[in-house]
Protein backbone atom coordinates (compact mmCIF):
# COMPACT_ATOMS: atom_id res chain seq x y z
CA UNK A 1 0.00 0.00 0.00
CA UNK A 2 1.23 3.58 -0.86
CA UNK A 3 2.11 6.04 1.62
CA UNK A 4 -0.81 8.64 1.91
CA UNK A 5 -3.43 6.56 -0.12
CA UNK A 6 -6.38 7.15 2.30
CA UNK A 7 -8.39 5.14 -0.64
CA UNK A 8 -6.71 1.74 0.31
CA UNK A 9 -6.19 2.46 4.08
CA UNK A 10 -10.50 3.34 4.23
CA UNK A 11 -11.11 0.09 2.20
CA UNK A 12 -8.68 -2.02 4.82
CA UNK A 13 -10.40 -4.52 7.05
CA UNK A 14 -10.05 -4.52 10.54
CA UNK A 15 -7.67 -8.37 9.96
CA UNK A 16 -5.57 -6.71 7.67
CA UNK A 17 -4.95 -3.32 9.54
CA UNK A 18 -3.94 -5.21 12.39
CA UNK A 19 -1.24 -7.46 10.33
CA UNK A 20 0.54 -4.64 8.89
CA UNK A 21 0.77 -2.58 12.33
CA UNK A 22 1.79 -5.86 14.41
CA UNK A 23 4.62 -6.51 11.26
CA UNK A 24 6.22 -3.49 11.11
CA UNK A 25 5.96 -2.99 15.03
CA UNK A 26 7.03 -5.93 15.77
CA UNK A 27 9.99 -5.65 13.26
CA UNK A 28 10.83 -2.48 15.39
CA UNK A 29 11.18 -4.44 18.33
CA UNK A 30 13.20 -6.84 17.23
CA UNK A 31 15.54 -4.34 15.49
CA UNK A 32 15.35 -2.36 19.18
CA UNK A 33 16.27 -5.61 21.10
CA UNK A 34 19.12 -6.16 18.38
CA UNK A 35 20.67 -2.82 19.32
CA UNK A 36 20.42 -3.11 22.98
CA UNK A 37 22.63 -6.46 22.57
CA UNK A 38 25.17 -4.54 20.69
CA UNK A 39 25.82 -2.67 24.36
CA UNK A 40 27.43 -6.48 25.25
CA UNK A 41 30.48 -5.63 23.33
CA UNK A 42 33.08 -6.20 26.32
CA UNK A 43 36.12 -3.59 24.15
CA UNK A 44 33.15 -0.48 24.14
CA UNK A 45 31.63 -0.64 27.39
CA UNK A 46 31.42 -1.90 30.59
CA UNK A 47 28.71 -3.64 32.42
CA UNK A 48 27.73 -6.55 35.21
CA UNK A 49 26.03 -9.46 34.84
CA UNK A 50 23.25 -7.90 37.35
CA UNK A 51 22.95 -5.12 34.19
CA UNK A 52 21.53 -7.87 32.09
CA UNK A 53 19.41 -9.71 34.30
CA UNK A 54 17.36 -6.47 34.60
CA UNK A 55 17.51 -5.37 31.39
CA UNK A 56 16.05 -9.25 30.47
CA UNK A 57 13.63 -8.79 33.00
CA UNK A 58 12.59 -5.76 31.94
CA UNK A 59 12.03 -7.18 28.30
CA UNK A 60 10.49 -9.78 29.43
CA UNK A 61 8.20 -8.23 31.59
CA UNK A 62 6.71 -5.89 29.31
CA UNK A 63 6.54 -9.14 27.15
CA UNK A 64 4.09 -10.83 29.63
CA UNK A 65 2.06 -7.49 29.78
CA UNK A 66 1.67 -7.61 26.10
CA UNK A 67 0.16 -10.79 26.34
CA UNK A 68 -2.18 -9.99 29.14
CA UNK A 69 -3.29 -6.77 27.00
CA UNK A 70 -3.94 -8.11 23.87
CA UNK A 71 -5.30 -11.01 25.46
CA UNK A 72 -7.88 -10.11 28.07
CA UNK A 73 -7.81 -5.90 27.24
CA UNK A 74 -5.92 -5.33 30.26
CA UNK A 75 -4.53 -1.94 31.21
CA UNK A 76 -2.04 -0.40 29.28
CA UNK A 77 0.64 0.67 32.45
CA UNK A 78 3.70 2.34 31.57
CA UNK A 79 7.25 0.48 32.86
CA UNK A 80 9.88 2.99 32.68
CA UNK A 81 13.45 1.68 32.72
CA UNK A 82 16.15 2.61 34.85
CA UNK A 83 19.68 0.46 35.90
Amino acid sequence: MARGDDTDRALETKRERFVRLAESRTSNAIRAIRTIAKLGNKAQYEFAETDIRKIAGALTKEIEGMKTRMGDRGSKDQIEFKL
